[in-house]
């Protein structure tokens, strides 16, 4: 009987490696058929096709269609992207340290970065770019433009720049240096012992960055609650995320777990030290632009019940990706996993091909999604990103504000106030003016502003359907009614959206005197998000009740 059990198994497993095998072979005869086939329909396009083809081009074209079937983050990166490759890892490129961008037929400097070669040299937002190392940038685009003031560090950079209010050419002659962008934005104490840290992204120093700061404000101000902004970083290397919760919760404490096909890509992250901040009380800002290391930070901490989550659902981006080099300096960002918090759910949206415009997971109804438990038992929900515990709002409407943006006109004006104004307040102070508001509806005349909504874009659509189906002429006076009320008044809709529209103006202002850090020092003052933060973390709030079974 033994021997028969025993020729079974043998039969069982021979079975199922010659089927293995055969289905291995199957697949390698499909990859090789179909490189075969596009290897000659390319041949036979280059001999026959009545146009010369741009063979990268098309190339590049053709692998970007493929790819994009599969999930949006699953690219290919030729050899020239190679340099985004390391900024995106590490944070780190050589150049001069400020941000561009098209504006017209020109290229300018949006933003030099505090400190950087761009700013220290004197190089302001508002200039435009008219050559760099003698090399016009006329007809170039912003990548372009970009891949010339980019180089090898300390090399010398030369650029001759227009600037608003002189009539002469700057020539402005330096040093390209390594440009390190800190992922710390900003810290500050905030309330009677609450600390405040924004990450902007999670690259190979985001951890230290933040280990440094949070204990600076320990050290400063005896914090014993944090808030940690992770509002609109969408991610980077999970080495990080996984330090960064090791900084709050046990050594050995599992916070991630990365599935896939192949057995390599199976992992479970834990937290590698003894925690730093044990007791400190902690909440975190996301929103739904808070994706992939940002949602296992914020996510895990929910899951382990050692935070409270105050915002909007996050961006939902739970898939893996490992840089894998290809022929010739290119390589492919593949998604290889998905990642799955301490509960077991996973941060990844149900169906990343249906989003919302901005990308971020839209409304999922509770039967399509199933129930885990925190630490203590809490329920949450998979489905895509992390719900918070305290969930906020952004009531903004796509009003007069958001196309005087579109239009850079903001940015515009700005340039002329600062000829006019060599030093403003502190951003804890400044306060834009009526006669600064009044000067800036008078800049809006002068440019003869005006735009077109969407809804005036709807209506246009809705009467040439009226028109093509004879319905005009007898709903002429209700179409001619509606459109007096859908065309916008740009005068009343600046009064009615007077609040919004200064805000992002003194953004801009305050911009140009203390760059990025000015810029979130004023934006904290009216931050929604953060009041509710602090609001929890109060003697009397509900930090403790939120993170015990309800």
């Amino acid at each position: 009987m033994k021997k028969i059990i025993y020729f079974i198994l043998l039969f069982i497993l021979f079975s199922t490696a010659a089927g293995n095998a055969q289905k291995a072979d199957q697949q390698s005869f499909r990859i090789s058929k179909n490189l075969t086939i596009f290897n000659s329909l390319f041949r036979e396009l280059d001999m026959f096709y009545v146009d010369t083809l741009s063979y990268d081009k098309m190339m590049k074209n053709t692998i970007d269609k493929m790819l994009e079937k599969l999930d949006p983050y699953t690219v290919y990166m030729p050899e020239e992207e190679t340099d985004d490759l390391t900024f995106m890892t590490t944070g780190e490129y050589a150049g001069i340290g400020a941000l561009i961008m098209k504006k017209g037929n020109e290229i300018c400097i949006s933003e030099p970065y505090e400190g950087m070669p761009a700013q220290r040299n004197g190089i302001r937002a508002g200039d435009i770019i008219i050559q760099v190392d003698g090399e016009d940038v006329e007809d170039l685009n912003v990548s372009e433009v970009s891949a010339l003031l980019k180089g090898t560090p300390n090399t010398t950079i030369k650029l001759k720049l227009k600037r608003p209010g002189e009539k002469k050419l700057i020539e402005k002659s330096f040093i390209r240096e390594k440009i390190q962008v800190n992922p710390v934005a900003y810290s500050a104490l905030v309330a009677d012992k609450v600390g405040y840290v924004m990450l902007s992204e999670f690259t190979d120093r985001a951890a230290l960055e933040l280990k440094n700061a949070v204990s600076d404000l320990v050290k400063q101000h005896q914090i014993e609650s944090l808030v940690l902004d992770i509002r609109n970083n969408g991610g980077g290397l999970i080495d990080e995320a996984v330090k960064i919760v090791g900084y709050f919760v046990p050594k050995g404490t599992d916070v991630v777990t990365t599935k896939g096909k192949n057995k390599e890509s199976d992992r479970t992250y834990k937290t590698p030290t003894e925690p730093i901040f044990p007791q400190m009380k902690l909440v975190i800002l996301a929103n739904r632009s808070s994706a992939s290391a940002s949602e296992i930070v914020a996510g895990s901490v929910q899951d382990l019940d050692r935070g409270v989550i105050v915002g909007e659902r996050t961006f939902g981006k739970g898939l893996v990706q490992n840089i894998r080099p290809l022929s010739y300096g290119g390589h492919l960002k593949v998604t290889t996993a998905k990642y799955y918090i301490p509960s077991g759910r996973c941060i990844q949206a149900l169906d990343y091909s249906h989003r919302n415009e901005d990308g971020s997971v839209g409304h999922i109804p509770d039967s399509l999604t199933s129930e885990f438990k925190t630490r203590v038992g809490r329920k949450v929900r998979d489905g895509g990103g992390i719900v918070p515990d305290t969930i906020t709002k952004d009531d903004r409407k796509m009003n007069i504000a958001y196309y005087i943006y579109a239009q850079n006109l903001y940015f515009d004006f700005a340039t002329q106030y600062v000829l006019q104004h060599p030093k403003i307040a502190a951003p804890s102070d400044f306060t834009l003016s009526d006669a600064d508001f009044k000067a800036f509806t008078d800049y809006l005349v002068e440019k003869k502003f005006t735009y077109t909504t969407q809804t005036e874009k709807s209506y246009k659509d809705l009467l040439e359907m009226a028109q093509y189906e004879g319905l005009d002429k007898g709903a002429k006076d209700e179409l001619a009614a509606l459109k007096a009320k859908l065309m916008p008044d740009v005068s009343k809709n600046l009064e009615e959206n007077k609040a919004e529209v200064s805000e992002l103006l003194s953004l801009e202002i305050i911009k140009r005197y203390y760059y990025q850090k000015g810029e979130i020092r004023y934006s904290l003052r009216s931050d929604k998000d953060l009041k509710v933060a602090l609001d929890l973390l109060k003697p009397e709030g509900k930090y403790s009740k939120i993170l015990s079974v309800k």
